[in-house]
């Protein structure tokens, strides 16, 4: 199981850490640097352009000077990163600018307090999760299906994201409301409503009872996948949803069935 305790696990030797930037419709990735083996690869997609954040145990870290917004983009990739590892709170912004390759102040210079970097990695998880499980809802043929493709948009984004429910959790613990939080809340919402026009779309087709709850089943939907999600941060292995996704959806299908 990962330790949460000690800030930054994969970067306590010296640390390389370069984003390759892709511009859509332009070759901008020559602007990077030679790539190296990498010990870890994140991707993400950032309003106009992808980055893939590589970080690799080799050299002392290199400062890549760029435009405002990729950099901003560049410090949220490696923040998520290093959530998958250690806990949001003990994460620093040395960390993060160690694990980017720029100083502290370049961090400061692009986000005002840690915080907002946080704020700025849950709009970009809201934006990109919803998208996905849109997406998978809108391209199946049934509501039903269309319910097991979203959660298995889900757990795919979970895998590829490990930090994002770290970050999440975190920050549900939180007593008071935050920025971080309202996003957390925002997304949870519009999840919610993407699982109801499902249960409504399948009810209509005669595939779910009539007589069904929509929103304790989206309840239930929403508590199994945070389940799922929960076993694999305590095993510290993210990839063993996949094996037991497919049998604990077909048992909640069965009982959403039963429901009426």
């Amino acid at each position: 199981m990962p330790n949460s305790l000690n800030p930054a696990p994969a970067l306590k030797k010296s640390v390389r850490a370069q984003a390759h930037l892709r511009f859509l419709g332009s070759n901008t990735a020559a602007r990077c640097a030679q790539h190296w083996p990498a010990a870890h690869l994140v991707s993400m997609y950032h309003g106009k352009y992808s980055i893939t954040y590589k970080i690799s145990k080799r050299g002392p870290p290199m400062q890549t000077r760029l435009p405002t917004e990729e950099r901003q983009a560049e410090i949220v990739a490696a923040a998520l990163h290093l959530a998958r590892d250690t806990s949001p709170l003990s994460i620093t912004t040395s960390d993060i600018a160690r694990a980017v390759g720029v100083s502290q102040g370049a961090v400061f210079k692009h986000f005002a307090t840690k915080e907002a970097i946080w704020v700025a990695a849950m709009q970009w998880v809201r934006a990109h999760l919803l998208a996905q499980l849109q997406a998978s809802a809108v391209g199946a043929a049934t509501g039903v299906l269309a319910l097991e493709a979203v959660f298995q948009a889900h757990v795919d984004f979970v895998i590829a994201h490990p930090g994002v429910p770290r970050v999440i959790f975190q920050e549900l613990q939180q007593p008071l409301d935050s920025p971080v939080k309202q996003e957390v809340r925002a997304l949870l919402q519009a999840y919610r409503l993407l699982l109801l026009q499902q249960f409504q779309r399948g009810m209509q087709a005669g595939e779910l009872p009539a007589g069904l709850d929509p929103e304790a089943a989206a309840t239930l939907f929403v508590g199994i996948v945070q389940g799922l999600v929960m076993q694999s941060m305590l095993s510290g292995r993210p990839a063993a949803m996949q094996a037991q996704a497919g049998a604990v959806f077909a048992i909640y299908l069965r009982g959403i069935r039963a429901a009426a």
